[in-house]
């Protein structure tokens, strides 16, 4: 299954790059664009895109006047804007976009608004990929390198976050409260224990990493 496509329009250098690079490392394709008019043009050529993220305020073309181009080709799309009125926001919701989101923002905050865009039109691609291991969230079954690899349901869900998150550090907290709950009081190791086993399964001894203090990364060196 091919990853989701996702094209990004947006004029400032520094906040396009960090959120195309952070794409790359969740998975995902992408196309960048500074420029509403060029962005609308090169759609007539492809078109072959799971989601938009656009910011309103571009030259050639602002936001809101290329968001009929998204319209015309059902791109679903997430306005990220350093436009804070509410004027902007309702006319960006009632037009149609999926999600509004303002300047300056947290990537993972973006990430996550993504991935729940992408479910909720039906476009979510829930296989992940990391060198030779594919995870199949949709049928619950890890391979690796064509052969499959018997994790057990928790293992599997401990996993499914890192792979979803490679190259970002995935705090112990955080493992407890998505995949255990937040009412769960039981002994903290118990993630260590699970990231052992996958360790194990796997081969991923150095590339799923314990940082300090922090968590665990599954990092693509």
């Amino acid at each position: 299954m091919a990853a989701n496509r996702i094209l990004i329009v947006e004029d400032d250098p520094a906040i396009a790059q960090s959120v195309a690079l952070n794409l790359r490392f969740a998975g995902y394709e992408y196309m960048l664009f500074d420029d509403g008019k060029v962005a609308a043009d090169a759609l007539s050529r492809d078109h072959a895109f799971d989601l938009a993220l656009l910011d309103i305020m571009l030259p050639g073309m602002d936001g809101f006047e290329l968001f009929s181009y998204m319209e015309k080709y059902h791109i679903p799309v997430i306005y990220m804007t350093a436009k804070t009125d509410s004027e902007s926001e309702v006319r960006g919701l009632r037009d149609g976009a999926e999600d509004y989101i303002v300047k300056p923002f947290e990537v993972i905050t973006l990430l996550v608004r993504i991935e729940k865009v992408l479910a909720r039109t039906g476009r979510l691609n829930q296989v992940y990929r990391f060198r030779d291991v594919v995870l199949d969230a949709e049928n619950r079954i890890v391979t690796k390198a064509g052969d499959e690899v018997e994790l057990t349901p928790l293992e599997f869900d401990v996993f499914r976050v890192l792979i979803k998150n490679k190259n970002r550090t995935v705090s112990r907290d955080r493992l407890l409260n998505e995949i255990w709950g937040e009412d769960y009081f039981g002994d903290l190791r118990t993630v260590d224990v699970r990231i052992a086993n996958i360790r194990k399964k796997l081969g991923f001894s150095d590339e799923i990493r314990t940082i300090s203090k922090a968590g665990y990364r599954l990092e693509e060196r």
